[in-house]
């Protein structure tokens, strides 16, 4: 079975944490990342000096922040069918770190 490969073309910081993001199929799709920046991956992107270093990887075609951080290109083409669940697994994140630091 083989599905589409999507590829980031190009990026415009529109906002605080807002991206519109052009897809190689010529999708345009503007995306608010605050509801999914947590956890250890993501949760440094909420300095938005952090966010605002985002950049292209060329090689991959897909966003790629300072820290490593990344999101799957075909996530970001199908950001509607995936929003939900990823802001589900930042809150758990959330939690889980919120946990650990009562633990500590």
């Amino acid at each position: 079975m083989s599905h589409p490969v999507h590829r980031v073309r190009a990026f415009k910081i529109v906002g605080p944490y807002c991206l519109r993001i052009e897809f190689a199929d010529g999708l345009l799709r503007t995306i608010d990342f605050r509801p999914v920046l947590e956890g250890e991956l993501y949760g440094p992107l909420r300095d938005l000096s952090v966010f605002n270093a985002v950049s292209l990887d060329r090689e991959v075609h897909t966003l790629l922040w300072p820290n490593g951080a990344d999101f799957d290109p075909a996530t970001l083409h199908d950001w509607p069918v995936h929003e939900a669940e990823m802001a589900a697994l930042a809150k758990r994140w959330a939690a889980s770190a919120s946990s650990s630091e009562r633990a500590s």
